[in-house]
């Protein structure tokens, strides 16, 4: 009974209207499939977003490198099945499958792999070739997932000590918006959000800064470029003026199954203000071994025969930027989706700080000419002609 109440608790079901104005019915299941007891060493989150021809599967995995796996399917008929005794065992592919297999339209996985640290001695925000060993997500003591609608939060610590935590919180939408909290990036029902938040970590140096290794693994569309575009609006972002994408490489195709975006902007705060924002950048996706990322990721092995990946660091600070010692915590946020990327359009405020700003030089100008003209037209009247 206990174990009934249990699975009707994670349950839970909204009628969501999508971007695209179709109703999604959105179901949040907390290890589907599962025996009585949960899995010893983490959980697995299934949210199933339906459409009427289509069908989004978000899978959130704490077995191993916490993982974010997403599915778009052609039918709205498809379903997710878990073997659990494969998806822990690890050994081979087939864990998780999507049935039916053919109605896959795009798949990616984003691992959450590894924490790394350095000592900026000479502040100059370049990690060196000589870094500290590397916080190996995978090793962490994760908590149990807790869902709190329509968010999941995760937060783990290294085994060694426990001091500080790495906290991971996934929200999924009702519709399109924004999120309550700087960088408030805009989102649509067919993404998914990512908060990742480094609070009272221990540094091992003074002047330390930190990086966030991902992993983007793929089918026939792996993540394999970053995308810079700019704008000339930060209204819902201060002082930023750019946001960043890591989309496929589709040789000329304008049509984007998928994306990672974000903002480049990290907050030293929970609650943050202007002046807790610090820059961060990412390096140049590189090829990564298939098979090292399974091995990281109890998702990824579950569900790719023989994965493709590519991965890139987010560097947090600039030279001359505090350093995380001053507060010891740093959040970056992210989004996940399927489609093309939400794109920020010209906020109604700028549009009529242009106007303004514009319109009031053109008509003091107009008027200007129309009093040259008059006070010229007046001289020239003002004289007989000499005989």
């Amino acid at each position: 009974m206990a174990a009934a109440e249990r699975q009707i608790g994670c349950r839970v079901s909204l009628i969501l209207l999508s971007f695209a104005a179709s109703l999604l019915q959105l179901n949040i299941v907390l290890n589907p499939g599962s025996s009585s007891s949960p899995p010893a060493d983490g959980d697995l989150l299934h949210v199933r977003a339906v459409g009427d021809n289509d069908t989004l599967h978000f899978l959130f995995c704490s077995l191993g490198a916490p993982t974010l796996l997403l599915i778009h399917t052609n039918t709205s008929l498809s379903t997710v099945k878990v073997n659990w005794t494969q998806l822990i065992d690890r050994n081979n592919s087939g864990g998780l499958e999507v049935e039916p297999k053919s109605s896959i339209l795009y798949s990616t996985a984003i691992v959450f792999s590894r924490l790394l640290e350095y000592d900026d001695v000479n502040d100059t925000a370049r990690p060196p070739s000589e870094l500290f060993p590397p916080y190996e997500l995978q090793d962490f003591s994760w908590s149990r997932l807790n869902l709190s609608d329509p968010t999941i939060l995760l937060c783990g610590t290294p085994r060694t000590f426990t001091n500080g935590s790495l906290c991971l919180r996934l929200s999924v939408f009702e519709t399109e918006g924004r999120g309550e909290t700087w960088p408030r990036l805009l989102h649509t029902a067919n993404s998914s959000q990512v908060e990742v938040w480094l609070d009272g970590m221990l540094p091992r140096a003074i002047r330390s800064r930190f990086l966030l290794e991902l992993q983007a693994v793929g089918g026939a569309y792996p993540l394999s470029r970053v995308e810079a575009h700019r704008t000339i609006d930060d209204e819902f972002t201060p002082s930023i003026f750019k946001v960043s994408q890591w989309v496929p490489a589709l040789n000329g195709s304008s049509d984007i199954p998928g994306f990672v975006q974000w903002k480049p902007v990290a907050y030293r705060q929970p609650h943050a203000v202007l002046e807790d924002a610090t820059p961060c950048h990412h390096s140049d996706p590189l090829p990564q071994s298939g098979e090292k990322v399974s091995a990281a990721s109890c998702l990824v092995r579950a569900f790719y025969s023989e994965p493709e990946a590519f991965g890139l660091n987010i560097s947090f600070g600039l030279a001359g930027e505090p350093f995380y010692n001053s507060t010891r915590f740093l959040r970056w946020t992210a989004l996940v989706g399927s489609g093309t990327p939400p794109i920020d359009a010209i906020s109604l405020l700028v549009v009529s700080m242009l106007a303004v700003g514009l319109g009031v030089p053109m008509v003091l100008l107009l008027l200007g000419g129309v009093c040259v003209c008059a006070r010229k037209r007046a001289a020239t009247t003002a004289y007989e002609p000499i005989n």
